[in-house]
């Protein structure tokens, strides 16, 4: 009993780890900077192209992990892997792409980013929590009202 207790605060412990330190990259990227991830998307204006390092970085590490993750039955902490399996490209994940893209280029902050502007009490990062926790609702009650349809 006291082994498994021990093991839920490892696992919280390492999640709050993992999560300070992502939050701490994102801000040294600059990518919790809103004007810093628009001069990025700007192409026509003042192009900041430094960002795409990044997300080369960040596509890179993330093509290792998931191959390396495909090969396992559970995480290093012993816990289920959870990864995607779906490949179909339809109307939902296109429409959702355009939604979140058009979020982002309009305010300049995608979620991760705007949890760290939450945590350091900007009001862009709160404004956009909420509109992005509406917009979960939103789609809860879409998919809900979808289903019941369905019966």
């Amino acid at each position: 009993m006291m082994s498994k207790h021990l093991s839920n605060i490892s696992v919280v412990l390492f999640a709050l780890l993992s999560g300070i330190i992502f939050g701490l990259g994102l801000i040294l990227a600059g990518m919790a900077n809103p004007a810093k991830v628009l001069a990025f998307l700007d192409l026509t204006g003042l192009w900041d192209p430094s960002l795409a390092l990044v997300m080369g970085g960040a596509i890179c590490i993330g093509l290792v992990a998931f191959t390396l993750a495909k090969k396992r039955t559970s995480s290093f902490l012993g816990l289920k892997m959870h990864l995607p399996t779906s490949r179909i490209i339809d109307k939902r994940l296109v429409l959702g792409g355009l939604v979140f893209g058009i979020g982002w280029g309009l305010s300049g902050i995608c979620p991760a980013p705007a949890f760290v502007l939450l945590g350091t009490g900007s009001i862009k990062g709160i404004v956009f929590v909420i509109f992005m926790l509406i917009g979960m609702e939103v789609f809860e009650r879409i998919e809900s009202y979808q289903k019941q349809l369905k019966k």
